[in-house]
């Protein structure tokens, strides 16, 4: 990756105090450079306070966008259309004048080109003839259609020697195909995020870009001098680092990335699967650090089970009436309004219930929650656990009735399974599965736990959500122990 945009810094003081700080951070591979304006009408760069804010930050490369629509020059900056390519030009080149490398992105080129296609390459032209090292064309409202912008950027690279970028946002659903057609069209310049992160929509996902250059396309996409293959290995890791850096939830039907992208269900599919991986796979998931998942539902069949076992490290014959009673109790439960193909600790209790294994190591007796609303809310919750012959009383103040009763159980499980101390609960979710009965509804809860870098999820269903939520708790812990026994090892 080449460069990374930094912001700004003619816009707020964050971005300014970004450069300030990068300056200190060396970087072996990448690039940092800095994102502006052309210059406003009726000043020369000079005069332009955010032009000046550019040269401010110390970097050697920067990004300045000017328009390119006719629609933007006339009735959103108000100024003429020559006046829009001298304020392009004066920009650049008094740019260049402090020895920069310049890339100019061509807002709303798409549009523009649509409007007037004459007028929109009179503005790249004259981006070029300043000195841009570099020319992109951006599809700024995200609205171009894939055929239109592999048109578009042949045409304009028919008129051009610079090198061509593209830029796409993702109003259409359509700027990860809009870039990789732009680059079947010859521009080798893309500007994209991680996860396709950005304003309304997004932008094109890097995360689907670089293994589609690499995989499908065979062209080198990094510059530095490590192998791209062992590089993208680390790729499903960096995509949920960001997800964490921005406090948003991984999506799970992200491409390449995503937990879903390489999970099987069905029974057909999984046994296909599991004697030939491509019968339903583009790529190997290792490739891009990602890893098969094949999901237990009511449509899988009898290899599903038996792969399950073995990822636990049991045997099971294929034959075993185990596996009839494992499938007929998810389809059972499917029927009530369960959904477990995403909940992996839940049937695997399914299935160590079947095969006769002792589940729980420690008896819930009792527990009660109850929250007081007076100023300020007071949830308690209350419970008590038998562990062999001893029982243990715990009481807990949470934020909530969920949150109060988790702690309470975490509290009575650790005075005899300390090594439970590092679980935490990376998501809990509630779901109406029939709302005709109102608040009465029942309803399926989905809770995620961790603990180091291993990470299952339980589900539960009631027509009390209280009690569907301490049902997946208590499961979500015994399974941790449990699995702890049946692979010999500690925590």
């Amino acid at each position: 990756m080449k460069y990374i945009e930094g912001g700004w810094p003619g816009s707020n003081p964050k971005d300014v105090e970004f450069f300030r700080t990068i300056k200190k951070i060396p970087l072996k591979y990448s690039e940092v450079v800095a994102f502006g304006s052309t210059r406003r009408k009726g000043l020369s760069p000079n005069e332009d306070v955010k032009l000046a804010s550019l040269l401010d930050t110390g970097v050697n490369t920067m990004v300045i966008f000017g328009k390119s629509w006719d629609l933007h020059i006339t009735e959103v900056l108000q100024t003429t259309l020559d006046e829009n390519l001298e304020m392009v030009r004066d920009s650049i080149e008094y740019l260049k004048k402090h020895d920069l490398n310049i890339i100019f992105d061509a807002e709303h080129f798409f549009d523009g080109f649509k409007s007037n296609h004459e007028y929109a390459l009179r503005v790249i032209k004259t981006a070029e003839e300043a000195g841009s090292e570099v020319i992109v064309l951006c599809d700024t409202n995200g609205g171009t259609l894939t055929p239109d912008v592999q048109n578009i950027v042949e045409k304009a690279k028919a008129e051009l020697k610079t090198p061509l970028g593209i830029h796409c946002h993702n109003d259409s659903g359509l700027a990860t195909a809009n870039t990789i057609i732009a680059i079947s069209a010859g521009v080798r310049h893309i500007q994209c995020t991680i996860n396709g992160l950005g304003e309304r929509c997004g932008n094109a996902d890097l995360c689907q870009i670089l293994p589609i250059l690499h995989f499908k396309m065979g062209l080198r996409a990094l510059y530095n001098d490590k192998p791209i293959g062992e590089q993208l290995k680390n790729l499903s890791t960096l995509s949920k680092y960001v997800y964490d850096l921005v406090n948003l939830p991984p999506d799970p039907y992200q491409p390449y990335v995503g937990k879903n992208a390489f999970a099987h269900k069905g029974g057909v599919h999984i046994d296909a699967i599991l004697k030939q991986p491509k019968a339903y796979e583009h790529i190997d998931p290792i490739l891009v650090g990602n890893r098969r998942e094949l999901s237990i539902s009511e449509l899988s069949g009898r290899a599903s089970v038996v792969n399950m076992a073995q990822g636990l490290g049991l045997k099971l014959d294929k034959r075993s009436n185990v596996v009839d009673k494992v499938l007929e109790e998810i389809k059972r439960m499917e029927a009530q309004g369960y959904r477990v193909e995403d909940a992996d600790a839940t049937v695997h209790l399914i299935l160590l219930r079947a095969m006769g294994y002792e589940l729980y190591p420690f008896k819930v007796q009792r527990w009660s929650v109850s929250t007081i609303k007076n100023g300020v809310n007071y949830t308690n919750g209350e419970i008590m656990v038998k562990v062999d012959d001893e029982v243990f009383h715990e009481v807990s103040i949470g934020v909530g009735p969920v949150h109060a009763l988790d702690q309470a159980l975490r509290k009575a499980l650790l005075k005899r399974f300390p090594q439970l101390k590092n679980i935490t609960l990376l998501n809990y979710k509630v779901t109406v599965v029939d709302s005709g009965t109102g608040t009465a509804s029942t309803v399926r809860t989905f809770i995620e736990f961790k603990d180091n870098d291993l990470q299952w999820a339980t589900t539960a269903l009631s027509e009390n959500i209280i009690e569907a939520s301490a049902t997946a708790l208590i499961d979500g812990y015994a399974y941790r122990l449990i699995l702890n026994e049946i692979r010999g090892s500690k925590l």
